[in-house]
């Protein structure tokens, strides 16, 4: 029979020792640009409140810290998104003071959460063949930006890899099962290639693994961790209302339970987008039109717009996000045609207006948003022969997922997170498992619980164990 180890409902409320140290920018503001060296060339001119401007410029001086750039394997119907192209971004994006995450697409066209197509020029081979390929292409890849000082701060291995990579191109929008010992081996190639080409290079970048749509997210991972996908830093995850079943209360209960599931990645937004208005500049329909893209309380307005993102980064650094990536905001309308049409499908989404003139929601960055806290779960006195403990709170978010406790130096076993001040918290600590069920809840308190609040600081809460 379970027994279950109560603390102390007594409380000692401390000041955590400074600042959280990162490497790493406090939150990444991002803007995927693989666009606007296109624009460029297409006589796009974007404009501040200063004029016409360089558009990394204007998205580093309103607080972004991150520029997003793809990459196709042999993209024979554009001229971009190729490796020339890429330095070319690179350069652009250092000169502006953004970091870079690198976002290879494993594919000569769109990859995207219906289609993985494989290169035409690796459709033939045998799957050991393959896995070989990417991992060589991945690591020449790398390996010839930084004989150039252009490796990347992070890279995607893959993009919106809800399917399995290296598809054939008949089994797009298909519903197959993935075949998980082949695709865990061809996203460990790719991972691999990043580890070693950053090997004895300056930088060394971050390993995204990316989904589309929240509610695929913790299914995949749930399998390609199970299949042996294990080495990565961090969860990228497509959110447009337009795909997904969720809101923006769905996204954050996604990242709040993927933080804890998967302690020490990070989890990033790294593509949103919403409509500043319906109308159209060109003759290309535009993807993001209403009513499906919508959600309550944000009409395709300006002010609209900016509410969106403000409040879809509240939401993301509430869950315990790391950052908010914008998908395409410099992809205006131009004279340019491309195999669509001419102009382009997005410019009601960008975070410029027809005009030019850069829009309220590209500074989304610089709002006062609200900050998590440090928060150092501590107990003591523990029995000598418990060697670990497990912690079940509501915070996790989840009913079946309980953290296991392991003693520090002292004989206390710690818990530490980030937490939004102000809340209450309710936890449990068991000494054994299985737990089940029913796990405690909010909605099913035990009256044994532990509940405690949150303060504004970094804060220990200690806790004595009879």
């Amino acid at each position: 029979m379970l027994r279950t180890v109560i603390v102390a409902l007594a409380l000692v409320m401390g000041l955590a020792n400074g600042a959280h140290a990162q490497t790493a920018p406090r939150f990444y503001f991002g803007a995927d640009l693989s666009f606007a060296n296109e624009m460029d060339d297409c006589g796009a001119v974007y404009r501040d409140r200063n004029g016409p401007r360089d558009v990394y410029e204007i998205f580093s001086a309103a607080g972004h810290n991150l520029a997003r750039i793809r990459i196709w394997n042999n993209a024979t119907w554009t001229h971009y998104s190729n490796l020339d192209d890429v330095r070319r971004s690179i350069r652009r994006a250092h000169a502006a003071g953004m970091q870079v995450l690198l976002d290879f697409h494993y594919s000569d066209d769109w990859a995207d959460g219906d289609k993985q197509i494989v290169p035409a020029a690796w459709a033939d081979l045998s799957d050991a063949d393959a896995e070989q390929a990417l991992y060589r292409y991945t690591f020449d890849t790398l390996t010839a930006l930084d004989r150039d000082g252009l490796m990347p701060e992070m890279v995607q291995v893959g993009n919106e890899i809800n399917k399995e990579i290296l598809a054939p191109a008949e089994w797009q929008g298909e519903q197959r099962p993935i075949n998980w010992t082949r695709n865990a081996a061809l996203i460990n190639a790719g991972i691999r290639a990043v580890r070693e080409a950053s090997a004895h290079a300056a930088v060394k970048p971050l390993v995204m693994l990316h989904i589309a749509q929240p509610e695929n997210v913790e299914p995949w991972f749930q399998a390609a961790t199970a299949a042996g996908v294990r080495d990565f830093d961090l969860i990228g995850i497509s959110y447009y209302r337009k795909w997904s079943t969720m809101g923006l209360d769905g996204l954050g209960q996604v990242i709040n339970r993927l933080r804890f599931r998967y302690p020490g990645v990070g989890i990033i937004a790294v593509e949103t987008a919403y409509p500043w208005t319906t109308a159209y500049n060109d003759p290309l329909p535009n993807i993001l039109g209403p009513p499906e893209t919508l959600l309550e309380g944000y009409p395709a307005t300006q002010r609209g717009q900016e509410k969106y993102f403000i409040d879809f980064t509240q939401a993301v650094i509430n869950a315990g996000g790391v950052g908010v990536v914008s998908w395409a905001p410099d992809w205006v309308s131009t004279h340019c045609t491309t195999r669509w049409g001419r102009g382009s499908s997005w410019e009601n989404a960008a975070f410029f207006d027809f005009r030019g003139r850069v829009l309220p929601a590209a500074s989304f960055a610089q709002h006062a948003y609200t900050w998590p806290v440090n928060v150092t779960l501590r107990f003591e006195h523990a029995p000598s022969t418990a060697e670990r403990l497990y912690l079940w709170a509501d915070f996790f978010g989840a009913r079946d997922f309980v953290a296991p406790l392991v003693r520090d130096a002292s004989g206390a076993f710690i818990f530490s997170t980030r937490l939004q001040g102000g809340r209450a918290i309710q936890f449990q600590v068991y000494d054994r498992l299985p737990l089940g069920p029913p796990l405690l809840t909010p909605t099913n308190p035990v009256s044994r619980a532990v509940v405690a609040q949150v303060g504004r600081e970094d804060t220990t809460l200690t806790f004595q164990i009879p």
